[in-house]
């Protein structure tokens, strides 16, 4: 499912000033702001079976998005690649799974990961989080029974996201995605 809906309107800029391209701490706002909107997240159709979304108008040129997340459902590991991001919980709860540690961005295909690396955020309704470029992470709904919904935003707009597996403290690179992929 894909549409555009409009969100809450960016943060005004003074006349004639140049706007500089928004931050992790941007999007976070922004996320957080759009989260509060109870009548646009409960336009959100949910579906038992997969993942909704709907790509909302970003701060800035950012990329946005509103997602529903069934029980039991997830992301698998990615990164975002050159964009930041933040995203926050507008309902239900999410877990994100993460690596602390900036790994290398192109030409790898398999990373044997150190101790102490994995990091696990939980993210109730009203709390989320920003990252910066290339973090490595996962999103799940681990409920069994409440779906979760979710507002995400990025910039610059995803040029691609990457693909992983992870067997152990194996990271795996299985495939790129590009914006053509999902829109």
């Amino acid at each position: 499912m894909s549409a555009s809906v409009s969100s809450p309107a960016p943060l005004p800029s003074p006349a004639g000033s140049r706007v500089a391209p928004p931050t992790s701490a941007d999007l976070l706002h922004f996320v957080r702001r759009t989260a509060a909107d109870t009548d646009l997240i409960a336009s959100l159709p949910l579906d038992p079976e997969g993942r909704t979304w709907v790509r909302l108008d970003g701060p800035g040129g950012s990329e946005a998005w509103l997602i529903g997340w069934p029980p039991g459902t997830g992301t698998g590991w990615h990164d975002h690649a050159e964009s930041v991001g933040a995203f926050t919980t507008a309902s239900g709860a999410l877990k994100e799974n993460s690596l602390a540690a900036r790994l290398p961005t192109d030409g790898w295909k398999t990373l044997e990961l150190t101790e102490g690396i994995d990091r696990e955020r939980r993210l109730p309704a009203g709390q989320g989080r920003a990252f910066g470029r290339n973090h490595v992470h996962e999103v799940l709904n681990e409920s069994p029974t409440e779906h979760a919904v979710s507002v995400h935003a990025y910039y610059p707009p995803l040029p691609r996201i990457r693909r992983y597996s992870r067997t152990g403290d194996v990271l795996r690179l299985e495939h790129v995605e590009r914006p053509e992929d999902w829109q």
